[in-house]
């Protein structure tokens, strides 16, 4: 086999002619070539393979990556390149695909940053193709520019399924866009892949990655690891999404329902331009909280999009109204946190550690579900406005009449979170459960609140964090204040550990306005109050 570094009429494996070099990356190399066999274009690319995925396992990610592209072929048919062989020689894979059209997008941003419009386009491209891998158990785990073409009218393709997957391999190609659980080697996930979204898109409207390389792989690994991530400036209303998606804590990245919505938003904003464009705020802010465009705050129409994240919620962003029936669809994405701490609006503020406080009322006997776990809709009866809503996850809990699942967000670890509201309800409430939590609750909440601090607008907690027994669980609440959209909102975040790391947090998201009324005091006592656990 021959050793490649440009361009050469040499063969490789005796039938495929290099011809050009089309990209480059750390570990990969990609290259417009002939097949000689048969006269006709195909693109080679070749990709560094980790130690121990050589060899034997060398050929098993050959098989790997034939059985998964041709899998995603049927998937997306025109989207993902059809592989033609694979070629494992001395630490290095060759794919050889049908040559797509357009170009790589690596070549694309060497003439600069793109705007936030074009970029928005082809990430809503790049995201179709990863969300229908994900609904069909496929990971792709090695995202790049470099694995991205883009022809003249904006269609994306997408190379290199198969070759990383959600192994827990080191990834050792194109690093700076390696999400932080790859660069400490952890296995990739789903969640992978949206960091590499958020990292690709900010690569296109910055001119730059996110990460530089730092002149080797480890080093730039350590990088993506350990160092801060600049805001981008260049990318007006989709930089909500980009931060959301570029969360370190795989557990809080924005999930893809609601990346779709903000990406369709703004495409949709390019199209239909007489509504006056107001800029939008920094939303860096840490509620978890999921906003609809036309929502109404106190009689006030609100229709701007909104992003607010959370240190222990899953960002979101919004930009177009939720369907009142249905929620977000899709939902189901790594992207919850890994500490207690979950969104939702919250009603009276509870005296620390009272029982009022941590109501111990049994909650309401479960149904069974009239409808598929999926389904967003109460499984029992209505009573006094609210109604049973028992999870496909296990646990239980009374909501308003009407409240529905917005979105329900997984990681490997069997961490979720799912957050529920209503169309047209400022307020909402999110459930997370984990399983890597610290012995000692408030020490959980502050060690939080740097992260919050540093990424709220207008944020202030209110007293001190207090430790609860809740229902004879160690626990702690923490409340604060932050801004969203202009409006200061006001959060209650209760967890609470059930034994081995594991534990549930209730987060609780409303107006601050409207924080004492009675509805909302009421609503949060009927949470504390119903809450069941899956393991009661």
């Amino acid at each position: 086999m021959v050793k490649v570094q440009g361009p050469t009429d040499e063969l490789v494996a005796g039938r495929y002619r290099l011809l050009a070099v089309v990209h480059r990356e750390e570990g990969r190399v990609g290259w417009h070539g002939e097949d000689v066999e048969f006269g006709r274009p195909v693109a080679l690319t070749r990709s560094r393979l980790p130690d121990h995925l050589r060899g034997q396992a060398g050929h098993r990610t050959a098989a790997r990556v034939l059985r998964e592209s041709e899998r995603m072929g049927l998937v997306c048919p025109g989207k993902v390149p059809g592989v033609v062989d694979v070629i494992e020689d001395n630490g290095f894979l060759w794919t050889v695909t049908e040559r797509p059209a357009g170009a790589p997008l690596s070549g694309i941003l060497v003439n600069g940053p793109l705007n936030y419009v074009r970029t928005a386009r082809i990430g809503l491209g790049l995201l179709d193709i990863i969300s229908a891998a994900h609904r069909h158990g496929q990971t792709h785990g090695d995202l790049s520019p470099g694995q991205i073409c883009v022809d003249e009218q904006g269609g994306v393709t997408v190379s290199g399924f198969g070759l990383m997957g959600d192994t827990s391999s080191p990834r050792v190609t194109a690093p700076s866009y390696a999400s932080p659980e790859q660069a400490r080697g952890e296995a990739g996930g789903p969640a992978a892949d949206l960091w590499a979204l958020g990292a690709i898109m900010y690569a296109m409207v910055e001119g730059r990655p996110a990460i530089r390389e730092r002149g080797g792989l480890l080093a730039t690994l350590r990088a993506v690891e350990r160092l801060p991530i600049r805001q981008p400036l260049n990318a007006g209303p989709l930089g909500p999404a980009i931060q959301g998606l570029l969360r370190r804590d795989h557990l809080e990245r924005v999930p893809e329902p609601v990346v779709r919505e903000a990406l369709t938003r703004i495409l949709k904003k390019d199209l239909d331009d007489s509504t006056p464009t107001e800029s939008l705020p920094l939303f860096r802010d840490t509620g978890a909280v999921v906003r609809r465009a036309g929502r109404t705050l106190r009689g006030g129409p609100v229709g701007r999009p909104v992003l607010v994240g959370g240190a222990l919620a899953v960002t979101v962003v919004c930009f177009v109204v939720l369907t009142a029936a249905g929620g977000l669809p899709d939902g189901d994405t790594s992207a919850s946190g890994s500490a207690p701490s979950p969104t939702a609006p919250a009603p009276s503020r509870p005296a620390s550690g009272s029982p009022s406080a941590t109501p111990t009322g049994s909650a309401t006997t479960p149904q069974k579900p009239s409808s598929p776990p999926a389904s967003p809709s109460p499984t029992a009866e209505e009573t006094a406005g609210f109604a049973t809503y028992n999870s496909p996850e296990g646990f239980s809990i009374d909501l308003p009449t009407g409240w529905k699942p917005l979105g329900t967000n997984r990681t490997d670890d069997r961490s979720y979170r799912v957050t529920f509201g209503a169309s047209g309800d400022p307020r909402t409430l999110a459930v997370t459960y984990s399983t890597r939590l610290g012995p000692d609750p408030v020490k959980v909440w502050a060690d939080l609140e740097p992260s919050l601090r540093s990424d709220s607008v207008g944020y202030e907690r209110l007293g001190d964090i207090r430790a609860v027994d809740y229902r004879g669980h160690e626990g702690a609440d923490m409340e604060w204040i932050s801004v969203s959209d202009g409006v200061r909102e006001r959060t209650l975040g209760r967890g609470f550990l059930i034994g081995d790391s594991r534990g549930y947090s209730l987060r609780w998201t409303t107006p601050a306005d409207d924080w004492d009324d009675g509805a909302n005091q009421a609503a949060l006592e009927a949470f504390f109050k119903s809450f069941k656990e899956a393991s009661e």
